[in-house]
């Protein structure tokens, strides 16, 4: 789904976020992953997920961030476990679905780096991505999602993998990179040469995710000025104590949920803007934002769609 008339699409936002607010820690192996463990935590994930389909979103992301082989391994699971933990996932967005009446909102399966999200440099071999991508993409089209959001990717031969996989396993992706200053990858990749290659590798969607907003709209006229596809960008908004790049906060695996850069207000003009001047199509929140947000940008969209009309 990508938009036909003047109005972008709205994906979700933070669902760690929204899930340490309700007591869900963030701590390794684990991560997002904590919440599809118990029946309690499986509801509250629902809930959240419901939250930001009633406050607008289109596009609901399955909790499978942290569900590939390499960190369920570290969690101790046996082979049959991150199977069933990826058709939770799914099978809780799709319930969650049904609750806000939004049969039409697409489930997105996330796939991130296998690795670390933050470290290009500890990628791992082609073979052993292949290998472990392959599974995931296998295990999220199996369990019926309608696209794959290949999201927070740090370098481009990760990327180009992990897309690989998703279509060989016949399904569809968007791909998201994580940045830094300069309209670069954390690997100093320039933005607009990743979003060509993965373009023609079969990419319907490119977009820059869980980079602060002013490092976002860098990447996004960059692209702008060298590549035609379709966009889309969902900033990270959480005040990190880092230089130049998104990083790890100290003392992230507790239950502090960071202060947020900017309000929902600020949020939904920033993104608006980006939509009007940059024609971003797919937007959204990702650390640090909360349904308060997606229904801010929502309404803004809404005005600005009637004020047209």
């Amino acid at each position: 789904m990508l938009p036909t008339d003047a109005r972008p699409v709205l994906l979700d936002g933070g669902t760690a976020t929204e899930l340490q607010r309700a007591g869900v820690p963030m701590t390794a192996p684990w991560w997002t992953s904590a919440a599809l463990l118990t029946e309690q935590r499986r509801q509250l994930l629902r809930a959240v997920h419901a939250g930001y389909l009633r406050a607008g979103a289109q596009v609901l992301t399955a909790n499978t961030f942290r569900c590939n082989l390499r960190a369920m391994r570290a969690a101790g699971l046996d082979a049959a476990g991150p199977s069933w933990l990826v058709q939770a996932a799914v099978g809780v967005a799709m319930a969650a679905r049904n609750d806000a009446g939004q049969p039409d909102a697409l489930i997105a399966g996330s796939m991130a780096p296998v690795e670390d999200c933050y470290r290009p440099e500890l990628v791992p071999p082609d073979e052993q991505l292949r290998i472990e991508h392959r599974w995931l993409a296998t295990e999220l089209v199996r369990a019926g999602v309608d696209l794959v959001l290949v999201e927070t990717m740090n370098t481009l031969r990760e990327a180009r993998i992990a897309l690989a996989e998703v279509l060989g396993a016949g399904g569809r992706a968007w791909v998201s990179f994580v940045c830094t200053e300069g309209g670069r990858l954390l690997s100093g990749e320039p933005v607009a040469t990743a979003a060509r290659a993965v373009e023609a590798d079969g990419a319907e969607l490119v977009a820059v995710n869980c980079t602060p907003p002013a490092q976002t709209e860098q990447c996004l006229r960059k692209l702008r000025e060298e590549y035609c596809g379709p966009l889309g960008a969902y900033p990270n908004l959480e005040e990190r104590d880092v230089k130049g790049r998104a990083g790890r906060q100290p003392g992230i695996g507790d239950l502090t949920v960071l202060p947020a850069a900017a309000g929902p207000a600020e949020f939904a003009s920033t993104l608006q803007r980006w939509h009007e001047e940059l024609g971003v199509t797919v937007l959204g929140g990702c650390c640090g934002t909360g349904p308060d947000y997606v229904a801010a940008l929502a309404a803004v969209i809404h005005r600005r769609a009637a004020a047209r009309s």
